[in-house]
């Protein structure tokens, strides 16, 4: 189930390895991204690309919003 987290925990959860996923267009990965993360746009999201992310491990699912 999805959980907001604040930025000590977002710090946390990446020294313990955890996956940062940005779910934005990938236009938008390529003009900023946090380091280390990864693009998989909602829109691309399938069965196929579920399977790359690793499931013993923390998953950060994030987006920008502007407004």
């Amino acid at each position: 189930m999805p959980t907001s987290i604040d930025r000590d925990r977002l710090q946390q959860l990446i020294a313990q390895k955890a996956q940062l996923i940005e779910v934005l267009p990938a236009e938008e990965y390529g003009e900023d991204h946090l380091p280390g993360a990864r693009s998989l746009p909602l829109t691309q999201i399938d069965a196929g690309s579920a399977q790359t992310i690793e499931r013993g491990r923390p998953v950060i699912v994030y987006c920008w919003d502007g407004a």
